[in-house]
């Protein structure tokens, strides 16, 4: 029964054209070993350099804004040692795990990455709002947008530069598509989707 369904999981994945899955909690680490064995199952078939890189810049992304903002989250034991209140909370920021799925797959014309997460509900709206102000722009308009991202200052509580949808979007051959489905009374998931 186990290997029958295990099988048969793998099976549909592959059906779907999908080559990667990662569905778990997502360290830098964890980050560094998959992306590892993306490139080089990218060059195993013969992927031309510009996909490659496009691929795994939103490979990158996708898992990056898992590891800053998924809602779900898990803790690993905090050390013993960690006794002075610089080192606990040194050691808390570092224990955060955070949960959220990544796929990649073929298509006729390419490839798509997917990702999704855990949000609360309350920032449903003003994601969906820049999300759409960036699936709108044309090339032009998403560049100039990256550039001025890069010298204003963080929005409150991002936690990186807040260009990572934009580059994926830079990135994407097509308009990004995203969507978002009521979890409970506190959480939404949030999904999104690029195609290289």
């Amino acid at each position: 029964m186990l290997a029958n369904e295990l099988f048969g999981f793998g099976s549909q994945l592959r059906r779907s054209g999908i080559m990667f899955a990662y569905c778990g909690y997502v360290t830098e680490s964890v980050l560094s070993g998959v992306g590892d064995a993306l490139k080089q199952k990218l060059v195993i078939e013969d992927t031309d350099t510009k996909t490659v890189r496009s691929v795994f810049a939103v490979f990158v992304e996708q898992m990056q804004n898992i590891i800053r903002y998924s809602a779900e989250m898990g803790a690993r034991p905090s050390s013993a040692n960690s006794a002075s209140s610089e080192q606990g909370a040194a050691a808390g920021a570092a224990s955060e795990l955070r949960f959220g799925i990544v796929t990649i797959g073929r298509e006729a014309d390419g490839f798509v990455v997917k990702a999704g997460n855990l949000v609360d509900k309350s920032d449903v709206e003003r994601l969906r709002a820049k999300l759409e102000h960036i699936r709108g722009a044309d090339r032009d308009t998403l560049k100039a947008m990256y550039k001025e991202t890069l010298k204003t200052e963080p929005e409150a509580g991002s936690k990186g530069a807040g260009v990572g949808f934009i580059e994926i979007a830079r990135r994407a051959s097509k308009p990004i598509a995203f969507d978002f489905a009521e979890v409970d009374d506190q959480f939404a998931f949030f999904a999104l989707e690029a195609k290289i």
